[in-house]
């Protein structure tokens, strides 16, 4: 345990029981899922949010974030 807290792997179900309760509570973003086009949003994102490959130095470390999943965090 780090700095005290416990840390459980996840169980197979709890992702669809987590979706499911967000659904039950009529959570706000599952509704803006529902009608946000957001791979119309793709192409912009990454002309804008990525350096071109010809401009990469190297291949090197952790691959990026996708960047529909970045627009959603922001």
């Amino acid at each position: 345990m780090a700095w005290g807290l416990a840390m459980s792997q996840m169980g197979f179900f709890d992702l669809s029981d987590r979706y499911a309760s967000l659904d039950a509570k009529r959570d706000p973003l599952v509704a803006i899922d529902a009608v946000v086009p957001w791979e119309e949003f793709r192409a912009t994102l990454e002309r804008v949010w990525r350096k071109p490959e010809a401009e990469r130095k190297s291949r090197a470390g952790r691959k990026p974030i996708d960047a529909i999943v970045m627009f959603k965090t922001l």
